[in-house]
């Protein structure tokens, strides 16, 4: 599989935070995500957890019940990554 280039992997990466702007405060899971960029799933994971190391994404491991989740995750913006995109807009 080719490389994909850093400028390229930028920009797949503000979609993701597009996308989640415009759904937020709702969080969705990397199959969801996935599916509105476009993208495959191991692809977008890895993009996810680049974001969530740079601290603009949140990971959300339990269901609205508590249960853990084991095989999923689902995601949201961090709190200042919202502030820094509701001053864009």
């Amino acid at each position: 599989m080719p490389r994909i280039s850093n400028q390229k992997r930028s920009k797949i990466s503000e979609q993701i935070l597009s996308y989640l702007y415009n759904i937020s405060p709702e969080a969705a899971f990397t199959s969801k995500i996935a599916e509105e960029i476009v993208r495959d799933e191991e692809f977008t994971k890895s993009l996810l957890e680049d974001l969530e190391k740079n601290k603009l994404l949140i990971r959300i491991s339990k269901g609205p019940d508590g249960q853990d989740y084991t095989r999923w995750s689902r995601w949201r913006l961090s709190n200042a990554a919202f502030e820094a995109y509701k001053k864009l807009n």
